[in-house]
């Protein structure tokens, strides 16, 4: 449960005297934490504490933040070109004197170019601070969302992966009493590898012969690898219920888990032993699969 995964997606929005905003933030996995900005011109003020809280929430992963705006910033003003509309009011007297017509109206005067000009006023800063802080608690909406993303995503994690590691526990333990690891089979595989030197021919010193048989029984012994299967699962299931980023420790459990299977099957010598330690690396494969995800 308290693990957290490194996919997640999450939008927030606001809006603040006539501008609009909207934060997205994509999440996939990552080996450290990678943060890719996209902001329209004029926002260059939040790149630090937007960085600076990505950092604080998460260790790992790719992240894509973008941000757009639309609306205006500052405030607009409408201003009479008192100088044209006067211009263009006497060239319309004139032409009336010589040729006759109605008066020219309001709507087409209003309507010529540059008799009424639209201004936007540069923002005070108080103003921008506090456009700047309603952004930035839209962005900690985001953030927060994306959190809570992960960590759902990081709980179905959890599920599957602990289903793995009980799993890899149950196979080491019928590993560990398959019967093909009695003394009386491993006597008998024994004493089936030497009849068949034996009917070969040749003569081995009695010796010699004792300690081969010795060593080919040290060699097919697999406690060393169960009880290191063992300390893996106790420590998978402690990682599993830590609160810190675990997934570089586990993508390193991991490799352990699968490096214990491959000598598993190498020293098997017993179809049923081989047949768990193959069933053992597919269950591993699958778990480091798994683990790439968490954070």
């Amino acid at each position: 449960m308290p693990i957290s995964s490194m996919t997640g997606f999450a939008r927030a929005s606001g809006e603040r005297q006539g501008l609009f905003w909207q934060w997205e933030i994509k999440s996939v996995n990552g080996k450290a934490l990678d943060v890719r900005l996209k902001m329209p011109p004029g926002f260059e003020a939040l790149e630090v504490p937007v960085r600076a809280a990505l950092a604080s929430a998460f260790r790992r992963g790719n992240l894509q933040v973008s941000l757009s705006v639309s609306g205006q910033m500052g405030r607009e003003t409408v201003r009479l070109n008192q100088d044209i509309l006067d211009r263009l009011v006497a060239a319309g007297e004139t032409l009336r004197d010589r040729i006759g017509g109605e008066p020219l109206r309001a709507d087409v005067l209003l309507s010529i170019k540059g008799v009424v000009e639209v201004t936007t006023e540069p923002e005070e800063e108080a103003e921008i601070e506090a456009r700047n802080a309603a952004m930035l608690a839209s962005f900690h909406e985001t953030l927060t969302s994306l959190a809570a993303a992960r960590r759902e995503e990081g709980d179905r994690l959890n599920a599957v992966i602990s289903a793995q590691v009980l799993r890899i526990a149950e196979l080491a333990e019928a590993a560990k009493y398959n019967p093909a690891r009695t003394p009386e089979a491993i006597r008998a595989r024994l004493a089936e590898q030497v009849a068949r030197l034996m009917e070969t021919g040749s003569t081995l010193d009695p010796d010699r012969l004792h300690q081969e048989a010795v060593l080919a029984a040290t060699r097919a012994d697999i406690q060393e690898e169960l009880d290191r299967l063992a300390s893996h699962v106790e420590a998978a299931r402690v990682l599993l219920a830590s609160n810190e980023a675990v997934g570089r420790k586990f993508d390193f459990l991991a490799q352990e888990f699968n490096r214990e299977a491959n000598t598993l099957c190498s020293k098997a010598s017993d179809r049923s032993l081989t047949a768990i330690g193959l069933d053992l690396k597919t269950v591993i494969d699958q778990l480091r699969e798994q683990v790439q995800n968490i954070e």
